[in-house]
């Protein structure tokens, strides 16, 4: 415990808001101080700079705040507190190699140089000695800002970045790489627990006429569209995506091959049943579809390539028998269908 000097205390009770303004409203600090007179004051500091305080008096609770997931980013730590000091709790944050960065001011009376590179070599982010300007800690505390700031930023980088590599840009669907690698992940955890799956490939009908008779741009209307329906009208732990062009390929976990021909047929409908509006007027777009599918527990396994060109062979049956039908896959013979010819 170090009491604040009652200069300090006078300076905290009306601090300057200080250069750069007050920081964003969403921003949240942990303060964990023993002393009660001085954690009230820096609790009322900070929320006048407009930060969501926690405020704790010892080194276990402030532990225990770190733990959750929300927990702030902004850690204002006292050296010296009952239960766990600062230095113990720096370590303690430091060897969580998991979640967002923690930016550490350690608080303290103590001046030697040792004491600066013990906190430095904890983990703590920067240090402030005891007595302490209102303006320097203010001053510090917006440069672990920028720090965390840019962190976020960072991050946001890299989701957009990885959003943009597993997503196709027009529809937003998965890309064919992403919907292969979700079709493989199903199969291996089918090989595991022998659980039902169907795989669906989906064809806009005469596609390449819409584009070649009314444009690119009612082409792309018409994908976005078709893409929207499907999407409404598949299990919430089904998996769309576009495999290139006008097709999809749809992963349906734990469906077995006659639930999967339902959900085939579901979609087939949910296409032709209701034309397509743009602006040139309303359009009207059919699907032809291939299912392949394995019951649970069927023993024979197949392999991610083999269920897509058995769902593609299937495909290719419901285009050459009049498309806007469904085909359902036996092996690598393509049999059966339900679907009348709208095309």
């Amino acid at each position: 415990m170090n009491k604040i000097p009652a200069e300090l205390a006078e300076q905290i009770v009306d601090p300057k808001p200080g250069p750069g303004g007050k920081a964003s409203a969403l921003n949240t600090v942990l303060i964990a101080e023993d002393d009660p007179l001085f954690l009230c004051l820096l609790e009322r500091w900070f929320k006048r700079w407009d930060y969501r305080v926690t405020a704790v008096e010892n080194g276990l609770d402030a532990w225990e705040v770190l733990q959750k997931e929300d927990a702030p980013q902004l850690a204002i730590l006292d050296w010296m507190m009952p239960g766990m000091d600062g230095i113990e709790l720096c370590r303690r944050i430091r060897s969580r190699d998991q979640g967002p960065y923690r930016y550490v001011l350690l608080l303290t009376a103590r001046d030697d140089p040792r004491d600066v590179v013990a906190g430095l070599e904890a983990g703590a982010d920067d240090y402030l000695t005891k007595p302490f300007d209102v303006d320097e800690l203010h001053a510090r505390v917006r440069t672990g800002k920028r720090i965390l700031d840019l962190q976020a930023a960072l991050i946001h980088a890299q989701a957009d970045l990885q959003h943009a590599a597993a997503h196709d840009p027009l529809t937003g669907l998965w890309n064919r790489g992403a919907i292969l690698d979700w079709l493989r992940r199903e199969v291996s955890r089918r090989q595991r627990t022998g659980d039902a799956l169907g795989v669906i490939m989906a064809d806009i009908d005469r596609f390449k006429k819409i584009n070649d008779t009314h444009g690119h741009l009612i082409g792309d209307a018409v994908l976005q569209e078709v893409t929207r329906r499907l999407a409404v009208n598949v299990r919430p732990y089904d998996v769309v995506g576009r495999y290139g062009g006008e097709e999809f390929l749809i992963v349906l976990p734990g469906c077995n091959p006659p639930d999967s021909a339902v959900a085939a047929e579901r979609l087939r409908q949910c296409i032709a049943d209701k034309t397509i509006e743009t602006r040139i007027g309303q359009i009207p777009v059919t699907l032809s579809l291939g299912l392949a599918s394995m019951e649970q527990g069927e023993k024979e396994t197949l392999d991610c390539e083999t269920f897509v060109r058995y769902a593609d062979e299937a495909l290719y049956a419901a285009k050459s028998r009049g498309r806007n039908r469904v085909e359902t896959a036996e092996g690598s013979r393509a049999v059966g269908s339900k679907a009348t010819d709208h095309g």
